[in-house]
């Protein structure tokens, strides 16, 4: 199409057209003589309708042009583009025929300089993750209740301000130790990776921090780039304390995001995940406090029943000596009346044997004597072992008072035990300050070792 196209015949009634008509047949011819192209520049007036849709201006130092970008489009996007971030944007040239506005409609866009700085991006991110740098079993856990936590971040950022509102807030008790680095600039990988390894190094570490937060607010890709380095990443891995990344917005990503043992999407997430809450530690450290306290009551419940029960059982030695008193008593009646008993027997044998003699011989003088003398051996006979069963017995009543602990203590001795009831019968079996029974003839006392002297071998 060209200029004579709109040309009226001559001798002919011009043409009039409508504005609208005007506008689309302006709109069609800018959209047939441009391509999709790339144009650079700064968003201003951004504003995000309820339909999805954007709505911006792209403007330089030379000029600005209006824009819009659809919602089926800017649901692509990775990222949220906001007021003054510059972009490098594909669009149609064309003209918004309702209001005659001339317009480019935004097919895709990226941050200025983005093209070259993602592809570095994903060629290192390719690279360390064939590596096993991001590998999952190589992630260490997070401690469930720090006692201190370590920040490295730039003490002037507000992320460390987050960072402090929120653990002050959630975990008062926690240390926290600040590793001070810049976030940004061409120094920033060295400082970062230098902070770490003071954080992880033991000999250096200044608070002996239990996790680590790398932590800065959101920015451009530039501003970012710091945390895409590949030394920084790889300290990351080596650290011996687990990290935690809390780098940018939640829509940013950096290589030091998968490095990390574990990704937060704000410092303030970071924060959150790496102290428990006070109110929920309070609570679980009461209801484990209630649960010991039970467990320990039925334990020494168990304790003691199992003590009453032992003490049914056992039998002093006073009561074990009484009883076998009473069984030496009772043998030795017993002994006598069965040695009383047998002597009976034997001379009413005897008596009914001579009756018979005198009756079968009477006044025979040998048998006479006979009798007499078998008498006397049956006398003296049944006397021999009536005193040696009572040799025997008073040999045994001897030695069960040389058992009787009581004729010791009679003797100026006392028995030795140790807390638990136990008799002591070896000094190598005491410490110096422990605490004994002493138990003597009448009453008892408690004592505390001073000395000990083993016995020689």
């Amino acid at each position: 199409m060209n200029h004579e196209d709109f040309a009226p015949e001559p001798a002919m009634t011009p043409q009039i057209l409508t504005v609208g008509e005007l506008n689309r047949m302006v709109a069609r011819l800018l959209e047939r003589n441009f391509p999709l192209v790339w144009v650079g520049g700064e968003i201003s007036n951004l504003t995000r309708a309820a339909s999805g849709h954007w709505y911006f201006s792209l403007k330089d130092r030379d000029g600005q042009v209006r824009c819009v970008m659809f919602r089926a489009r800017n649901q692509a996007l990775d990222w949220i583009p906001r007021e003054g971030d510059r972009i490098e944007a594909r669009v149609i040239v064309g003209l918004y025929a309702a209001r005659g506005d001339f317009q480019l409609t935004v097919e895709h866009m990226r941050r200025a300089g983005a093209g070259s700085l993602y592809e570095a991006f994903l060629r290192l991110k390719g690279k360390l993750e064939a590596e096993g740098l991001f590998a999952a079993e190589r992630k260490l856990p997070l401690p469930r209740f720090p006692r201190s936590i370590g920040v490295i971040t730039s003490p002037q950022a507000a992320a460390w301000r987050d960072v402090m509102t929120t653990l002050a807030r959630r975990a008062p008790h926690v240390r926290v130790t600040l590793y001070p680095t810049p976030v940004q600039g061409r120094e920033a990988p060295a400082r970062i990776v230098e902070a770490i390894r003071i954080a992880s190094d033991r000999s250096l570490r200044l608070g002996e921090s239990d996790v680590l937060l790398l932590v800065r607010g959101g920015g451009s890709i530039e501003d970012l780039w710091a945390f895409n380095d590949e030394a920084v990443a790889r300290a990351i891995v080596a650290c011996a304390i687990p990290i935690i990344s809390g780098v940018g917005h939640e829509s940013d990503f950096t290589i030091a995001d998968f490095a990390a043992h574990m990704r937060a999407a704000t410092p303030t997430a970071a924060a959150e995940l790496a102290s428990p809450d006070a109110a929920v530690t309070r609570e679980l450290v009461a209801a484990h406090w209630r649960a010991l306290r039970r467990s320990l009551g039925r334990k020494l419940e168990g304790l003691e029943q199992r003590t009453d029960d032992v003490h049914r059982r056992l039998r002093s030695p006073l009561e074990r000596l009484a009883d076998a008193s009473t069984r030496v008593a009772a043998l030795e009646k017993h002994l006598g009346r069965s040695v009383s008993m047998l002597m009976q027997r034997a001379l009413a044998r005897l008596y009914f044997a001579s009756q018979s003699l005198l009756r079968a011989r009477p006044g025979v003088p040998e048998r006479e004597r006979a009798l007499v003398a078998f008498r006397q051996r049956l006398t003296q006979s049944v006397g021999a072992r009536y005193a040696s069963a009572r040799s025997a017995l008073e040999l045994a009543d001897a030695k069960l008072e040389l058992l009787n602990p009581h004729a010791a203590l009679e003797r100026g001795y006392a028995i030795v035990t140790d807390p638990k009831g136990g008799i002591v019968r070896d000094a190598a079996t005491l410490a110096i300050g422990q605490a004994v029974s002493l138990t003597l003839r009448r009453g008892s006392a408690a004592a505390r070792i001073e000395r000990v002297e083993p016995a020689r071998k």
